[in-house]
């Protein structure tokens, strides 16, 4: 059996405030939008591939940084998924961050051309399927999808 595609682990960041989520929009270039799993046009929370050596608390903390600006204090894993697109497969790990500094900026602009909170419970119908499932599990009090 050979290979097929590429693999890989990465965290996303859920950033909570005041019941709402920060999601970011992905340029709908798929060249810019910089995802193996295809998630260009859609709404997204910050995140990343995790690093050879890195926790996930610091892959966390780099990502939600580069990506908006923003400085997390604490970081809590509450979310796995197993991501799959015809020729890639990642393990992503969800965690939450409701403590945080700063305001949301556009770090990125070639990848997320914009950032915008959203009702927890009112999300986009074109989100990133990875960051669905990180909501779902949230909402429902799930850890694995």
């Amino acid at each position: 059996m050979s290979e097929k595609g590429i693999t890989g682990g990465g965290a996303g960041v859920m950033v909570i405030k005041e019941g709402k989520v920060l999601l970011g929009l992905r340029n709908s270039d798929p060249t810019k939008a910089d995802s193996a799993l295809h998630g260009e046009g859609n709404w997204t929370m910050p995140g990343g591939k995790i690093r050879f050596g890195d926790t996930f608390e610091q892959t966390a903390s780099r990502e939600l940084t580069e990506e908006t600006g923003l400085v997390g204090n604490s970081f809590k894993v509450f979310s796995v998924s197993n991501d799959k697109v015809p020729d890639a497969h990642f393990i992503t790990v969800g965690l939450l961050c409701d403590d945080f500094n700063g305001e949301p900026k556009v770090m990125e602009p070639d990848e997320i051309v914009e950032w915008r909170w959203w009702n927890i419970d009112k999300l986009p119908s074109n989100i990133f399927p990875p960051s669905r499932i990180m909501a779902d599990n949230y909402l429902s009090g799930k850890m694995y999808h």
